[in-house]
């Protein structure tokens, strides 16, 4: 059909095709720049075809055959640009399309540029040279493209290596209809006969383009749709996206650790044709790019309507890691998901937010256990071209690159932008050309190496983050600092002031220490860096001088004691000197902060400390099932998602139908059961474990056991082996014929951290012994993927560190969204949320010095709740075998916690009482008179 249509409209132009047009320059010059003007043409022209040569233009029987081969619009348009390129003797041949708006380009096909760049790949007509072409109506010419004015590098595209370019447009019947390109290597002097040429060939290639548009095929290509999803992480959270992806190709989605960018990169265009066909996903990818487009479009959002003052100058986001998706692994635990969980509900709630971060090519590392259930390492290159990046592009039109002066020389970073949704990600990446090779390995591994290491990568992260937000133009209103390694970039926003204001450093230091917020996340000591002397002298020397500072007096910014020489400099300490606005993570953890940091502030008593607290969340679509995201819409309302903030959109809970709601978490936790099945087999056969052993992995655990799940950073205080120490009774209590419990575990232990690994093994060995073997398994390599399996799928959520230790915790509330039970110690969220009936404590929030006994207690509060209250509750079933009892605390948890501890409270909380203050938007602040 659509090669009859192509074939009919090239018959209906013959006519008018066989003679130029010279009123849309198929006759005259071209424009060129100077330089081609002024070049002979017997230079650098090689590679040109000789005058008077017109074989090389396409004929309408040739074109005719094309459309007669049939296939897709996609293949009938790229065989057209390669026979273009073969008969002009160029390395690129481009179509370009005007959109309905008649205002944008869309690269249509292309041979010589990166082939995920179609229909993706868009200019304004006011851009680059293609958009001179259509907005010009005529040819243009030009030599050595990079040095026109209207040159626009577009990085994504692989056009670097580039020089010359010939654009011609597309015209039918008097109407333009897009932009037709050829470019070389070799910088080329193209001939007026040679432009005359490429032009009469545009009139008939525009009978084919003007087909193509009017069967509505090229307005929006399936792949152009497909690689728009798959370049903004929105995709990550909409369920209707990651289903069309996983639907695609289900085995590659797997093996490719759901990443879309390398899917549709392996994926030939007739494959996805073909595969959109057989399983009728036109539709569903036409309601998923609408939706996308809705989302990114809207106006009446809740930050349009309380965070307008940010919009000019937004919030700076800096944190060491972003825990987005298990496919971009730039994260290692907490932190890093907190943080993407951030940056999510601030896209979702429309608040103008910019992360920056870095980018760490080998990411955290991957967990292997040997045959003895030790933890061994692995790093794997990340391969940049299957991720959703591209280079920034700065206010000068050109990619970001950002250095950083040391008393040591240079250290530079090349900036790569993500979409997060509406906001913007920026990662600096230190393996450029000119570094030192140890700099070039400077952002490889997250919290990898000793203090010469992790300085330069703060160093990096803060000051490097701030210049590349100078580069792209971007002025923030707010410097979000989110733990103290990103405390550099206060100091560089402080110079920054100096230079443009003319201030001195304590004037400088006023202004800017208001629009500074610092989230603090770590209650113990040792989890705060510091730095001696030298390195702070190494690395910030010469900033320190163009702030006008002594030595002394920048040690001083950093140390309680700022007169105490003896005292390294603390980056925490330094954030908060420099922030007006200081948060801990939870209200407990606020205690516990205001505590440690009471030495910065003497004369105050501990609770006049100022340093409050905003409590966590976590970004509900990332972590909901789709199953329960399903039941929720049935029961909570239309769009209950983009209020979830919200109490009231809870209550409809308590109205679903108790054997519906279980049924749900059922089908959920047979998946998790599946999984770790597959998982643990997969572990065991790289491990070269017998048959036999494959064979009873394929079988372990059991959907009618209670399942306690626990998925944590193995260190030593987060007590992974508490229940350890009473083996016999925790044996017996798992064997228990009428009321089995059975347990998953999963989590890394720091590479340096043997104490963890130790407790890791400990828990390794369970799953080899007999007693244990069917009801104890520990899943490898834990990472979001896992994480995500494991709290949609538990019954329970075990979480047991030695308070005051947990700062927050948000592992529990995903579980919270999913209908699983928290059984944890009162710290973190725990300790403000637990109201007797929506979840169990492991004991009252008592605490001992002797920490044996502290952990004696806690043990014994573990065994003693989950053998009296959690497991007696989980098998109590009515006669239609239903647990109502607990059921009924799963309806409770959701109600009373889904709202509370959601990101999107957690975003508004910031905005409203830090953001908004902190980049002058209140409309009234009256402090009390003291």
């Amino acid at each position: 059909m659509l090669a009859r249509a192509i074939l009919v409209c090239v018959t209906r132009t013959r006519a008018g095709a066989e003679g130029t047009d010279s009123r849309h320059g198929a006759t005259y010059r071209g424009e060129e720049s100077d330089e081609s003007r002024s070049d002979e043409e017997g230079q650098n022209v090689s590679q040109a075809i000789p005058a008077g040569d017109a074989s090389h233009v396409l004929t309408l029987e040739e074109i005719g055959s094309l459309a007669r081969a049939g296939g897709n619009p996609a293949d009938i348009l790229k065989n057209v640009v390669a026979l273009i390129a073969s008969r002009f003797k160029t390395d690129v041949c481009s179509v370009y399309l005007l959109e309905p708006d008649r205002a944008n380009l869309l690269l249509a096909a292309t041979l010589g540029l990166r082939q995920e760049c179609v229909g993706s790949l868009r200019m304004g007509l006011h851009e680059g040279l293609a958009g001179l072409v259509a907005q010009q109506v005529r040819p243009v010419a030009v030599k050595q493209a990079k040095k026109h004015p209207r040159f626009k590098y577009f990085s994504e595209a692989g056009e670097d290596s580039y020089q010359s370019f010939l654009g011609v447009p597309l015209i039918d019947r008097g109407v333009l209809q897009g932009v037709l390109i050829v470019q070389t290597v070799e910088s080329r002097v193209f001939r007026e006969d040679e432009v005359q040429m490429l032009a009469e060939c545009a009139v008939k290639v525009a009978s084919v383009v003007s087909a193509l548009r009017m069967v509505a095929r090229f307005i929006a290509p399936l792949q152009e749709r497909l690689w728009t999803l798959a370049r903004n992480l929105w995709w990550s959270w909409d369920h209707d996206s990651t289903s069309l992806f996983r639907d695609l190709d289900p085995e590659g989605w797997q093996r490719l650790n759901h990443n879309p960018v390398a899917l549709l990169g392996g994926m030939p265009l007739d494959r996805i044709e073909r595969r959109a066909g057989e399983f009728a996903l036109h539709s569903r990818i036409n309601y998923a790019y609408r939706r996308q487009r809705e989302y990114l479009e809207g106006g009446r959002t809740w930050g349009a309507r309380h965070a307008g003052v940010l919009r000019p100058r937004p919030v700076a986001y800096f944190s060491a890691e972003f825990g987005l998706h298990e496919s971009i692994p730039v994260y290692s635990g907490g932190l890093g998901i907190l943080a993407g969980d951030h940056i999510k509900s601030a896209s979702d709630l429309d608040i103008p937010l910019v992360g920056v971060g870095l980018f760490y090519d080998q990411g955290y590392f991957r967990q292997r256990l040997d045959s003895h259930g030790w933890q061994q390492e692995e790093y794997i290159q990340t391969d940049i071209l299957h991720l959703p990046m591209e280079p920034a592009i700065g206010a000068n039109g050109e990619a970001v690159m950002v250095q950083i002066e040391t008393r040591s020389g240079l250290i530079r970073a090349k900036v790569w932008r993500m979409e997060v949704g509406r906001c913007e990600l920026l990662l600096l990446d230190s393996d450029v050309e000119g570094n030192a090779p140890e700099d070039r390995e400077l952002t490889a591994r997250l919290y990898g190496g000793d203090g010469h290491i992790r300085i330069r990568q703060e160093l990096l992260l803060g000051v490097g983050g701030f210049r590349a937000l100078k580069a792209m133009g971007i002025t923030p209103g707010v410097l979000h600092l989110n733990e103290g390694h990103s405390g550099f970039a206060a100091l560089e926003a402080i110079s920054n002031r100096i230079k443009e204001e003319g201030l001195s450093f304590d004037e400088a230091l006023s202004r800017v220490s208001r629009e500074v917020v610092f989230t603090t996340h770590t209650p113990l000591p040792a989890g705060h860096d510091r730095f001696n002397e030298g390195l702070i002298e190494e690395h910030l020397g010469l900033l320190r001088e163009a702030l006008g500072l002594s030595l002394e007096r920048l040690m001083g910014l950093g140390r309680m004691n700022a007169a105490n020489g003896s005292e390294e400099f603390c980056m925490t300490v330094l954030a908060l000197k420099l922030s007006r606005r200081a948060n801990a993570v939870s209200a407990l953890h606020g205690e516990v902060t205001r505590a440690m940091w009471t030495g910065l502030y003497p004369g105050k008593a501990e609770d006049e400390i100022p340093i409050g607290h905003i409590t966590n969340g976590v970004h509900v679509p990332s972590w909901l099932a789709p199953q329960m995201f399903r039941l929720y819409d049935r029961h909570l309302g239309v769009g209950w998602h983009e209020r979830s903030s919200q109490p009231r959109i809870w209550e409809g809970i308590e109205n679903v139908d108790d054997g519906e709601l279980w049924e749900t978490h059922l089908s959920l936790k047979s998946r998790l059961l599946e999984f770790v099945r597959q998982r643990s087999m997969e572990e065991a056969e790289r491990r070269g474990e017998p048959m036999e052993t494959l064979q009873r992995l394929a079988q372990v655990l059991t959907l009618d056991a209670l399942t306690v799940g626990f998925a944590r950073r193995f260190a030593t205080y987060k007590r992974a082996n508490l229940m350890l120490a009473d083996i016999e009774r925790l044996a017996s209590m798992v064997n228990d014929p009428k009321r089995p419990v059975q347990f998953v575990f999963a989590g890394k232990a720091h590479p340096h951290d043997d104490p963890g690994k130790r407790v890791l093994q400990e828990i390794a060995e369970l799953v080899r012994d007999s007693r244990f073997a069917d009801r104890f398994v520990f899943v490898e390599d834990y990472d979001m993927n896992v994480g995500r399996h494991f709290v949609q799928g538990v019954d329970v959520w075990l979480n047991n560190p030695r308070r005051p230790l947990e700062a927050s915790g948000t592992s529990g509330q995903k579980v919270v969204l999913n209908g699983g039970l928290n059984l944890s110690v009162l710290d973190g969220w725990w300790a403000e949320a637990y109201d007797g009936l929506n979840g169990f404590a492991i004991g009252t929030g008592r605490t001992h010095s002797d920490v044996n006994l502290h952990d004696a207690r806690d043990r014994e509060d573990l065994y003693r709740t989950l053998q009296e209250e959690v497991i007696p509750l989980y098998y109590q079933r009515d006669r239609d075998g239903l647990p109502r009892g607990w059921i009924k605390r799963m309806k409770r948890t959701i109600r009373t916690l889904g709202w509370r501890f959601s990101a999107d409270r957690m975003v508004m909380d910031y905005t409203q009482k830090c953001y908004v203050p902190a980049a002058g938007g209140t409309s009234s602040e009256v402090p009390a008179i003291l």
